[in-house]
């Protein structure tokens, strides 16, 4: 039996991420919801705003204590986050959704930004609206404080691209700074009188604000999205800092770090990347950096929702999280100890995830998505295979990196399915959409590790047999645990067995309904185990490709297979969500998990046998351990306990402690047992005398689960009559109020008057 015990869900699905002042806690919004993330562990906790409630924006006071989220509904709440509480909610008094916010640098005054083109100031400590300014057009989506205090200034942009300065004093605006040409995106203030503004515009501008004049346009060739300004203690030189002065660093469009020299507008700095830079915004553009001082990191925010840490000083990558996972169409464990998963998402490149630290790293190679992947035995080499009709076989050195060392190509179409050779690391079986299977053999500088340090660009495999196997799409190969026969499944109803040598037809599976999405060897015996888009899983002898068994039960097509337990019991993925554990010996299916919303295309188990990973079209991966050990222990624990209390409840019933005895036989739900006591106190001298007495030091829960037994008994001409002493004695010492209070008093009235 097997229960969940971790979900890898999306934690992030866009906006803006805030963090901690310690930087140790990063806040992501996800609809609904506000994640909080222990950044070293990934541990993840929410706030959860009500239904219809996405949140629209959301700030952290820079004393960290409050955090204040605006909605949909067009309420902002005040969170005690560290207690999970919500403290307060009040009504934003915008017309339309707020679209940014910020705190003064004392976290007394928070500055609202809405779509209706006002801006309001709160008064955070006696809780009233101060200002509400008015000038603005269209969406005001920035919104800054002056950092000091003294200076009541608020900043604001909007979608007529000048940055306003308004004073609070007077509620006035001050001046508005004209200069870009597009969306301004990121404000930043060097000391008291210069602000750094970023914009779509492909400019940023330096701005003397005693003057309200431009100073310095630094022309940066890509749309910025942020500016972020480099601390003046510190030594950047690793990032092109020669000289003293005002540098800053951007990110945007073309998905890479900069660094800027403010006196020259010159960049001294461009970060290298394992991808090849587009003119135009793509999916790896930047939307968001962050400097922590705390941490001495430099945090990026992709369009992919991939959040990076750098080193501040050499902007060397320190961590890296995945915030959404898109359609997930397989994941495998890795490593050694299986100590990572890879994942396949909807997208050209791969996600390893380090189990303990959610660390994750991408793997940029493929240009179109990856349909699927498998490991090598040791669990340090892998393959994937993707609809840019390539494989590539990737490798992962001690310290967890991962290098692609070599890639295939010869497909006509998309490579739907992979399987690795099973005893040595010698040979790739995969199968396509052209309906073909293509053997790769693997060359000898792969596997030994000192000739695959040396290896810098992938090298080129060859296919060594290329065999047109079925008439449809080729769903799913595998090979055999002596990597002597290989098997394939297909669109076209039929499972076929070959040779792996030569790739020689040995024979065909006939018997599925529907096209055959998995097929899987028994690791000990001879036997083929497919499943189909019919409902059913079959297993198959392997000397007369005859039938042996058929499991029936899915009423979905089920998408995966595999044998857990040391290949006793089967584990099967359907296209409705659910996981199903069947016995092979006795056919049946011993348990249904229910752990995922959508088609569950990915399933693997660990090489202990003790975990399983599932993941699925709901963006979720879940990992599940198997806790057989631990449900025995507690139903025995359970079992002990009732002998126990059985023989207790006897020994009270011979000693003639009734009250006793009716508590233990209510709490173990034995109705009889009751009747017993009930007619063991009736039989004695003044019998319902101490009736009463009994049943009147019962508890208000126990009397209702008597009432609810003597509705039973009252229908029994043996019984009714111990029945009706116990109605007459409730009816007696009972209030009307307090019986209309019980819980089940109606019906029991109902079923009790016919019989009485």
């Amino acid at each position: 039996s097997y229960a969940v015990s971790r979900r890898i869900e999306p934690f992030y699905k866009g906006g803006r991420i805030q963090f901690s002042r310690d930087g140790k806690f990063m806040f992501c919004p996800c609809g609904t919801r506000l994640n909080i993330i222990d950044v070293e562990t990934g541990a993840l906790e929410s706030l959860q705003q009500d239904e219809e409630e996405d949140i629209t924006s959301f700030v952290l006071s820079p004393n960290d204590e409050m955090l204040v989220t605006g909605s949909r509904a067009l309420l902002l709440k005040q969170w005690s986050w560290q207690e999970k509480k919500c403290a307060r909610t009040w009504r934003a008094v915008h017309v339309a959704p707020v679209a940014s916010m910020a705190f003064d640098a004392t976290s007394t005054l928070l500055a609202t930004g809405g779509c209706d083109s006002t801006i309001k100031i709160w008064d955070m400590v006696k809780q009233y609206c101060t200002h509400n300014l008015k000038g603005s057009s269209g969406v005001v989506h920035l919104v800054e404080f002056h950092p000091d205090p003294s200076c009541l200034q608020l900043f604001s942009s909007s979608m007529d691209y000048r940055v306003r300065v308004w004073d609070l004093g007077s509620g006035r605006c001050l001046a508005a700074l004209e200069g870009h040409f597009s969306a301004v995106t990121s404000l930043a203030f060097t000391d008291t009188h210069t602000l750094l503004s970023s914009g779509r515009d492909k400019i940023c501008m330096v701005w003397d604000l005693k003057t309200g004049e431009s100073k310095r346009t630094v022309p940066v060739y890509e749309s910025v999205e942020a500016a972020v300004l480099l601390p003046e203690k510190g030594d950047f030189s690793q990032l092109g800092v020669k000289k003293q002065g005002l540098h800053f660093i951007t990110a945007g469009s073309k998905g890479i770090l900069k660094v800027w020299e403010v006196a020259t507008a010159a960049c001294v700095y461009s970060q290298p990347v394992p991808f090849a830079l587009q003119e135009e915004a793509s999916e790896r553009s930047l939307t968001q950096c962050l400097l922590l001082p705390q941490r001495n990191e430099i945090v990026t925010v992709s369009v992919e929702h991939n959040i990076v840490l750098y080193d501040a000083q050499t902007l060397q990558l320190k961590k890296q999280l995945a915030g959404y996972n898109d359609e997930v169409l397989d994941v495998k464990f890795l490593g050694p100890g299986d100590s990572h998963i890879v994942v396949a998402t909807n997208s050209p490149q791969l996600k390893v995830f380090e189990l303990a630290t959610s660390h994750c790293q991408i793997l940029y190679g493929h240009t179109e998505t990856v349909l699927a992947l498998d490991v090598f035995r040791k669990g340090l080499m892998f393959v994937s295979c993707a609809k840019d009709k390539s494989l590539r076989v990737w490798r992962m050195n001690k310290e967890g990196r991962v290098t692609c060392v070599a890639q295939g190509l010869g497909h006509a179409h998309g490579v739907g399915a992979v399987s690795c050779s099973r005893l040595k690391e010698s040979f790739i079986v995969t199968s396509s959409q052209d309906c073909t299977i293509k053997i790769w053999n693997i060359p000898d500088t792969l596997t030994s590790k000192a000739k695959a340090a040396l290896i810098s660009s992938p090298e080129t495999l060859h296919a060594r047999v290329t065999e047109r196997g079925h008439n449809k799409d080729v769903n799913s190969v595998a090979v055999s645990p002596n990597d002597k026969l290989i098997a394939t499944g297909s669109q076209d109803r039929l499972a076929k067995l070959w040779s792996s040598a030569e790739c020689s037809l040995l024979g065909v599976f006939t018997g599925h309904k529907r096209g055959i999405w998995c097929v899987q060897f028994s690791p000990v015996d001879q036997v083929l185990a497919t499943s189909s888009a019919d409902g059913t899983l079959k297993l198959w002898g392997l000397r007369d490709f005859s039938c042996l068994k058929t499991f029936e039960g899915h009423d979905a097509s089920v998408l995966k297979i595999i044998f857990v337990s040391r290949g006793t019991q089967l584990l099967s993925s359907g296209s409705d969500g659910l996981l199903k554990l069947w016995t092979i010996k006795t056919n049946e299916c011993v348990k249904t998990l229910d752990g995922h919303e959508d088609k569950i295309w990915g399933l693997h188990s660990n090489k202990q046998d003790d975990m399983v990973v599932t993941a699925s079209s709901d963006s979720c991966i879940t990992l599940w351990k198997d806790v057989t050990e631990i449900e025995e222990k507690e139903a025995q624990a359970k079992q002990e306990e009732q002998i126990i209390k059985e023989q207790e409840l006897s020994n009270l019933l011979h000693e003639k402690r009734y009250l006793k005895a009716l508590g233990l036989a209510i709490s173990l739900d034995r109705p009889h047992t009751v009747l017993m006591v009930v007619k063991a106190i009736l039989k004695e001298t003044d019998g319902r005398k101490h009736l009463e007495e009994n049943i009147l030091r019962l508890r208000k829960d126990q009397k209702e689960a008597v009432l609810t037994f003597l509705v039973t008994w009252n229908t029994n001409s043996r019984n009714c009559h111990e029945a009706q002493a116990v109605i007459e004695t409730l009816l007696k010492h009972e209030a009307p109020e307090s019986l209309l209070q019980y819980s089940g008093i109606k019906p029991a009235v109902e079923s009790l008057l016919p019989y009485t």
